[in-house]
């Protein structure tokens, strides 16, 4: 029996010539090396995310909640996964309205499952974006990890799909070992106990 949480690797960005990819795809080779995990990278560039929401919450809606079929795969893939990594850019100090728009269509599938970030950006490497983001995934009473990782100027700081840093290695093992910690004690409890949410 496989017992290896399942991470979804959530790439943020929809913006043409973006980097998000790339820093996703090095992310989920640390992931697989790890062990501790079954690794989906889900790119939002795939799926339908209308900015337009239905009058009622999903919190309160529940399964009938009324999504575009072209969300059908996002959402089942959010409802599996014991754990997340949101790799994003930062936006005018934010995150990307296409996340947003993901992370709004939806709310049990955040729920008591613990969230890692991975952002890139200029001087900043991503960390008011990340600001922004732990503040609203708490309000989804997800957990968000202490451990992430930032690459600042990630157009100078990478070089054939990797970081330069030699120390980017270690640092995402440290992200996924509390997130593998997490995953397992959130996916044990929510088995015995229903979340009051």
């Amino acid at each position: 029996m496989d017992d290896n949480s399942k991470l979804v690797i959530v790439i943020g960005s929809v913006r043409e010539g973006r980097f998000g990819p790339a820093v996703a795809s090095w992310f989920a080779e640390q992931a697989a090396a790890h062990g501790g995990f079954d690794v989906e990278v889900v790119d939002l560039a795939d799926v339908e995310l209308p900015l337009a929401l239905p009058a009622a919450p999903p919190k309160y809606a529940g399964d009938s909640y009324p999504r575009p079929a072209g969300m059908a795969a996002l959402t089942a893939q959010l409802t599996a996964a014991d754990a997340f990594v949101l790799v994003t850019p930062e936006y005018n100090h934010s995150y990307p309205a296409s996340l947003k728009a993901a992370i709004d269509w939806h709310f049990a599938q955040w729920t008591a499952k613990p969230v890692a970030f991975v952002s890139y950006g200029g001087a900043a490497g991503g960390r008011h974006a990340v600001l922004h983001l732990e503040n609203v995934l708490t309000e989804l009473h997800a957990v968000t990890v202490q451990s992430g990782l930032a690459f600042p100027n990630y157009f100078l700081n990478w070089a054939d799909g990797r970081p330069n840093d030699a120390e980017a290695t270690g640092n995402a093992k440290a992200v996924l070992d509390q997130l593998s910690w997490w995953a397992g004690a959130l996916r044990k409890a929510r088995a015995e106990v229903p979340y009051p949410a």
